[in-house]
C-alpha cells in the first residue's frame, strides 16, 4: 500500500515550525501497516497547492492530510477535498471524531471528512501531533480494507 501524508500548515512549509503531526501519521501508519511505502509532503494552506499536490498523486492508495481542518479562516481542506473527489465517504469523518470527542471535546470544531478520487482515498485528519497520531492509529484496521473496495476486490 503506498499513502502520502501531506501536513497543511502555513509554518512548517515556511520552515518557521517543524513538522511534528506528518511524522506521527507516518509513524502510526508504518507501526499498523507493516510494508506500507509511506512519503511525506509538506505545503502551505493556500489551496491551489493543497490542490495540486491532491490533484497530481493518482499513484498513491491513500493521501491522508494534517492540518486545515479547524475553523481558522486559513482552513481549506475539508471544501478542497469534496471540490477534488468524485465520492464522499462520510462514515470515516464520523467515526474519527466521534472516537475523537473521547480524547478532547474540541473535537467537535474538527471538519474532517474522506472521499475518493480515482483509486485514491483521502482522509483529512486534524493538524495537533495528538490528534492526527490518534487518528491514523483509528485508520489502520480500516485502510486496507477501504483500499481493497475502491480497487475492486471487493471483500
Amino acid at each position: 500500500m503506498r499513502i502520502l501524508v501531506l501536513t497543511i500548515s502555513d509554518r512548517a512549509a515556511r520552515g518557521e515550525y517543524e513538522d511534528r503531526s506528518g511524522p506521527a501519521v507516518a509513524g502510526a501508519i508504518a507501526a499498523g501497516i507493516p510494508g506500507a511505502v509511506i512519503e511525506r509532503l509538506v505545503v502551505s494552506d493556500e489551496p491551489a497547492g493543497i490542490e495540486r499536490v491532491i490533484r497530481s498523486r493518482d499513484d498513491v492508495d491513500a493521501i491522508l492530510t494534517t492540518g486545515g481542518t479547524g475553523l481558522g479562516p486559513r482552513d481549506h481542506t475539508p471544501e478542497i477535498t469534496r471540490n477534488l473527489c468524485d465520492r464522499l465517504v462520510p462514515g470515516i469523518g464520523d467515526y474519527l471524531r466521534m472516537k475523537s470527542l473521547e480524547q478532547t471535546i474540541h473535537a467537535v470544531t474538527s471538519r474532517g471528512t474522506a472521499a475518493v478520487r480515482g483509486q485514491t482515498l483521502v482522509v483529512n485528519l486534524p493538524g495537533s501531533v495528538e490528534g492526527a497520531a490518534y487518528c491514523a492509529g483509528l485508520l489502520v484496521p480500516i485502510l486496507p480494507h477501504a483500499v481493497r473496495m475502491i480497487r475492486g476486490e471487493g471483500h
